[in-house]
């Protein structure tokens, strides 16, 4: 009896599982591209710049996207970021970058002195601001400075940009295709 009463209910429960009901109604349609043509999904881009920060340029780094990297294309609404090349770590594959967002801030002997930023769809400007005379500062605060400027499109939005590995990944860039520049 227990045996044909488990096989009734086992049988119930399968047939009331497997019963579908009526289709529900049809979604939106989605958006067609120019002529019926799928759509254009526009990615950010990365490139570097190498340069010094001397007198004769007022301690700041210009770079214009159509010179500098004219496959670069920016708009208005794309986000500009800006990386410092902080420090490398020895390793038996190879130097380790460590990347950081600025603006970065730094407490020296004579003050306080910030690498910072400012950009338009058609530029960036990296420059040094400080309490103090920057005349006064070590070579390795100013000569050969490394900078990655990551263009990201307005739907980014959300995405952690203090993580260089998390912007790469948004970006689908590998670290060994990102162009690089130097300034003169």
């Amino acid at each position: 009896m227990k045996k044909s009463v488990l096989l009734s209910a086992l049988f119930l429960a399968l047939t009331t599982l497997s019963c579908e009901g009526p289709t529900g109604p049809p979604g939106p349609p989605g958006f067609d591209g120019q002529d019926g043509l799928d759509g254009v999904n526009i990615l950010g881009q990365i490139y570097e710049i190498t340069g010094d920060f001397t007198p004769a340029n007022n301690y700041s780094l210009f770079s214009v996207f159509s010179e500098d990297a004219p496959s670069v294309e920016v708009f208005e609404t794309d986000v500009v970021l800006v990386y410092i090349l902080w420090e490398q770590f020895d390793d038996p594959t190879g130097p380790i970058d460590v990347w950081r967002l600025l603006p970065q801030t730094r407490v020296l002997n004579q003050g306080i002195l910030q690498y910072n930023y400012d950009h338009t769809f058609l530029d960036v400007s990296i420059f040094l601001e400080a309490d103090f005379d920057l005349g006064t500062l070590l070579p390795g605060d100013t000569d050969n400075q490394t900078f990655r400027i990551a263009i990201l499109p307005a739907d980014g939005a959300g995405l952690d940009t203090s993580n260089m590995s998390e912007v790469l990944n948004f970006l689908n860039v590998k670290e060994g295709n990102i162009p690089r520049f130097q300034l003169d």
